[in-house]
C-alpha cells in the first residue's frame, strides 16, 4: 500500500482547528505534525483546504436486496463517498427483511462485494424475533432497529410485550423509529374523508403529527429506563420531544437522539415548492421545530446528525399523497448542506464534525474511526469552503438520479475522500473500485 503525505491542511478535529501535515501508511494515520518531511508515493498540497474525519452516517437505506430499482449498495455508497461519507450503517427494511442472523450475514456478504465505503448493517426487530436479537454479536453489528411506526411487511413492532422483550434482551444499542401508527391512521382517515385521494402534501406533518411522534418517543424512553436498554431515538422532528433527552456528553448517556440533515434544512413552508420530494417519515415540520432541533444539537441534547438517505424513483414520487412513497436521497449532498449551515452561522465546523463523526464513533463504540488520530484508519475528507457548486441532475450519482436540492448552489465543495488510506474520490473522479471494510466495535 502506498504512502500518502497531505501537506498544510487546516485540520478540524476534536474541537480545534490547526494547520498540519498528515502521513498515511498502511491505510492508517501514521503521523500528524506541523511539518513532516519524508519520502511519499503521493504528496497532496492541501493549503487552503479543510481536513475532516470522514462522516459516519448512522442511518441510510441503500435498498439492497430486493428494492434495487431505487438504489443499491454500490450506487449509493459511491454517491456517499462523493459526499464525504466514509462509513455508514444501513437499515433492515429491504426484501427479504434483515430480521435473522442468516439474512444479516448475507447482507454483509453483499457489502464486502459492493460497498465503496465502510459499512455496518442493523438487525431488524419484529413482534416475534426477540430470541434472534439476543444472539446478535456486539463486536461486529452496529445495532438493532425497531420500527415503532411507519414500516412495511412484518417489521412494525406494535405489541408492548414484544417491545419489552426486545429492550430487555438486546445486547447492543437499540435504534428506534418513533411514530404512533394508530394515531396516524386516524389522521389519514380524517384527511381522506375531507380530500379523497387529493390530500395536499402540506398536510403530511399534520397527518404524521407532533403528538404521534411524542407518544411513541416517550414510550421508547420509558421502556429504556425500565429495562436499562441502550436506546438511540432516530430522526427527531419536534420541539416537544426534546424534553425527553438530557444535554451532555454522549459517553455519559444511555438514551440518545439523532437529527437528520433534511429536518435541519427544510420546514413545512417548503412543501409548496418541493411537494412529495420532501415527503418523509417522520415528516418535515414547522420552522420552530426545525430551529429547536438546531439548538438541541448545539447544546448536546441531540447527539448525532445523520441522513436517513432513502431513495425512490422519480416516477414513484410523482404520485398523489397516499401513493407517493416517503423518503429522499441525500448522502451526496448532506455534508454540503451542513457546510451551508456553517456559512449561515448556524453551526460551527467543530460542531458539524463532532455530531456527524466523533459522536457517532463514541455512541456506537466504533473501533479506530471517527477521529483524526495517529493509529486510526485514514478515513478523511478534504473540503474547499470557498468553492461553490450547483446541485444538478448531470452530476447526481444516485440510481434514482434526483435530489431535493437540485438547482441549489452550495457554497462549499467536497474535494477528496480517503477510505482506509486510499484516495477513492478526487474532484469528481473515482479510483478503481476497492471495497470498504466491515465496521467493528469496542464493546
Amino acid at each position: 500500500m502506498s504512502r500518502t503525505l497531505i501537506k498544510q491542511a487546516t485540520m478540524v478535529n476534536e474541537g480545534q482547528q490547526q494547520v498540519v501535515d498528515l502521513l498515511i501508511e498502511q491505510g492508517r494515520i501514521a503521523q500528524i505534525a506541523p511539518q513532516i518531511d519524508c519520502v511519499a508515493d503521493q504528496v497532496i498540497n492541501a493549503e487552503g483546504l479543510h481536513l475532516m474525519p470522514g462522516m459516519i452516517d448512522d442511518q441510510v437505506h441503500f435498498r439492497e436486496p430486493g428494492l434495487v430499482a431505487k438504489g443499491d449498495i454500490a450506487t449509493e455508497s459511491r454517491a456517499a463517498i462523493a459526499g464525504g461519507i466514509t462509513s455508514y450503517m444501513e437499515m433492515p427494511n429491504v426484501n427479504p427483511p434483515t430480521i435473522s442472523l442468516e439474512t444479516l450475514e448475507a447482507k454483509y456478504a453483499l457489502g464486502a462485494q459492493k460497498s465503496w465505503a465502510n459499512y455496518s448493517f442493523y438487525l431488524g426487530a419484529t413482534n416475534d424475533n426477540a430470541d434472534e436479537v439476543a444472539r446478535v454479536n456486539p463486536l461486529n453489528v452496529c445495532g438493532v432497529k425497531i420500527f415503532m411506526g411507519s414500516s412495511t411487511g412484518n417489521m412494525l413492532v406494535d405489541r408492548e410485550t414484544a417491545l419489552r422483550n426486545i429492550f430487555r434482551q438486546s445486547p447492543i444499542l437499540i435504534a428506534t423509529h418513533c411514530e404512533d401508527t394508530p394515531m396516524i391512521k386516524e389522521q389519514e382517515a380524517l384527511y381522506r374523508e375531507r380530500y379523497g385521494e387529493d390530500v395536499p402534501m402540506s398536510a403530511h406533518p399534520l397527518i404524521r403529527c407532533h403528538e404521534a411522534c411524542y407518544k411513541s418517543s416517550s414510550m421508547a424512553v420509558e421502556l429504556a429506563k425500565e429495562t436499562g436498554a441502550r436506546l438511540h431515538v432516530l430522526h427527531i422532528t419536534t420541539a416537544d420531544e426534546l424534553a425527553l433527552f438530557e444535554p451532555g456528553p454522549v459517553e455519559s448517556k444511555k438514551i440518545t437522539a439523532e437529527a437528520c440533515v433534511h429536518h435541519l434544512w427544510f420546514n413545512d413552508q417548503d412543501y409548496e415548492k418541493h411537494g412529495s420530494l420532501i415527503k418523509c417519515n417522520p415528516a418535515v415540520k414547522t420552522q420552530s421545530d426545525r430551529d429547536a432541533i438546531r439548538q438541541a444539537l448545539i447544546e448536546s441534547r441531540i447527539d448525532v446528525i445523520a441522513t436517513d438517505h432513502a431513495p425512490h424513483t422519480w416516477e414513484e414520487k410523482q404520485n398523489s399523497y397516499f401513493k407517493a412513497p416517503a423518503g429522499l436521497p441525500q448522502v451526496q449532498q448532506s455534508l454540503s448542506v451542513l457546510l451551508d449551515l456553517y456559512h449561515q452561522g448556524v453551526f460551527s465546523l467543530e460542531l458539524i464534525v463532532d455530531r456527524f463523526s466523533h459522536n457517532v464513533a463514541r455512541l456506537y463504540q466504533i473501533a479506530d474511526r471517527g477521529f483524526i488520530r495517529e493509529g486510526y484508519w485514514a478515513d478523511l475528507v478534504l473540503v474547499d469552503l470557498n468553492k461553490p457548486h450547483t446541485d444538478d441532475k448531470a452530476h447526481n450519482l444516485y440510481k434514482c438520479q434526483w435530489s431535493p436540492w437540485e438547482g441549489h448552489t452550495f457554497k462549499s465543495s467536497i474535494i477528496k475522500t480517503f477510505i482506509n488510506g486510499e484516495l477513492m474520490y478526487d474532484q469528481g473522479q473515482f479510483a478503481a473500485f476497492k471495497p470498504g471494510q466491515r465496521l467493528t466495535f469496542n464493546r
